[in-house]
């Protein structure tokens, strides 16, 4: 079974002339949409499917962690909230890439898009010069538009992670 009953976001080109703030949540958006789209229409097997050995990187897996940065960086750095790990555990911190066998995309789907839900509700109404309300491991604090110019590299870094890994799966290429 596949997941084309998981319904997607459709990707949106960020606008050329639009201002900062919109800018960063348009091309946080497209990238967020960029991976959804790159899980499009695979089963959890295939989305399973490591990258090349040693990586135990996957599609599925890159679903998982980008739904513990998103609650990372918005949830406990933006707002100060004091939320458990969604996967990650002592034992394996890496947990959310390390997935097991009754790991599913339809779960890790349901968990990062809540995520992505709270990340918009938090940001709402900010500045991004506003510091958040946690501090990160480092002791340092954060604004929000870093926040956002950070997210937009880690999802573009893990697309281009994702890009190869689909191309590895099934020859399908594309932005």
């Amino acid at each position: 079974m596949t997941n084309d009953h998981i319904e997607t976001v459709p990707r949106v080109s960020p606008g050329t002339t639009t201002g900062e703030r919109e800018a960063l949540e348009q091309w946080l958006d497209f990238h967020r949409a960029t991976l959804a789209g790159k899980c499009e229409g695979l089963d959890d097997v295939r989305l399973r499917t490591l990258s090349v050995p040693p990586s135990g990187l996957s599609l599925l897996g890159l679903a998982r962690h980008m739904a513990e940065v998103e609650r990372h960086w918005f949830r406990r750095i933006l707002a100060g909230e004091d939320v458990e790990e969604l996967y990650m555990t002592e034992e394996d911190e890496d947990r959310d890439i390390h997935v097991a066998d009754g790991d599913t995309y339809e779960e890790a789907h349901a968990a990062w898009q809540a995520e992505i839900a709270h990340a918009r509700a938090l940001a709402a109404g900010r500045e991004l010069d506003d510091l958040g309300a946690g501090e990160h491991r480092s002791g340092k604090k954060f604004n929000l538009r870093w926040i956002y110019l950070h997210m937009i590299e880690e999802y573009a870094r893990h697309n281009g992670h994702a890009d190869l890994i689909r191309e590895r799966i099934d020859g399908t290429t594309g932005d």
